[in-house]
């Protein structure tokens, strides 16, 4: 299954878009985000993906700070890229994301993880990370199973306006190592191929 746009009206703005998005009834078990302006609906990720996420989930617990927490459904609102994103994963301050009902700001983010889908995987590669990157979010890991050479892992930083530098790219099953504040290395050799 493919996701699903849903427009809106053009002339509406970003408040309005946003309490669309929050008051409609979504399809249970959907992904539901603002991508560029417009409602994106994506089925439930795959099993692959899923396993995908949680062996990084895991290893980013053995070293975040307590007062940080891993989200998996947490969206972050970018206004000026008229973008309310759910990053597969997300660390920030659990503080701060238990103040809030619907979303945080995506400043408050100190590493997204996008973990590609076929059907969506240009939002994943292009348009979410010049989101996350014009937001200021330090980190973005990109894995990307449905890479043209093969499934690859992508470690961008440095955000400069709508633009990440590469700090690292490695194949699947090669390891790649995050910086600080999270001095982590993940064995992509643990996941799963199709």
């Amino acid at each position: 299954m493919s996701a699903l746009t849903v427009s809106h009206d053009p002339e509406q703005g970003w408040d309005e878009l946003v309490r669309f998005w929050e008051e409609m009834e979504w399809p249970e078990g959907s992904k539901v985000e603002i991508i560029e302006g417009i409602i994106t609906v994506s089925p439930a990720p795959a099993s692959r993906h899923n396993v995908i996420a949680a062996r990084i989930q895991r290893r980013l617990y053995s070293v975040i700070p307590e007062d940080w927490e891993i989200f998996q459904t947490q969206a972050i609102a970018v206004p000026s890229r008229l973008g309310m994103l759910i990053p597969d994963l997300l660390v920030a301050p659990v503080q701060e994301c238990a103040d809030t009902d619907t979303h945080i700001p995506a400043a408050l983010a100190e590493l997204v993880v996008e973990v590609t889908s076929k059907s969506n995987a240009r939002h994943d590669r292009v348009s979410k990370p010049a989101a996350y990157a014009t937001a200021g979010i330090p980190l973005c890991l990109l894995v990307d199973r449905w890479a043209p050479g093969g499934p690859t892992v992508t470690l961008y930083g440095e955000p400069k306006g709508d633009v990440y530098r590469v700090l690292s790219a490695v194949k699947f099953g090669d390891p790649i190592k995050l910086p600080a504040p999270f001095t982590v290395t993940i064995d992509t050799g643990e996941f799963p191929v199709d």
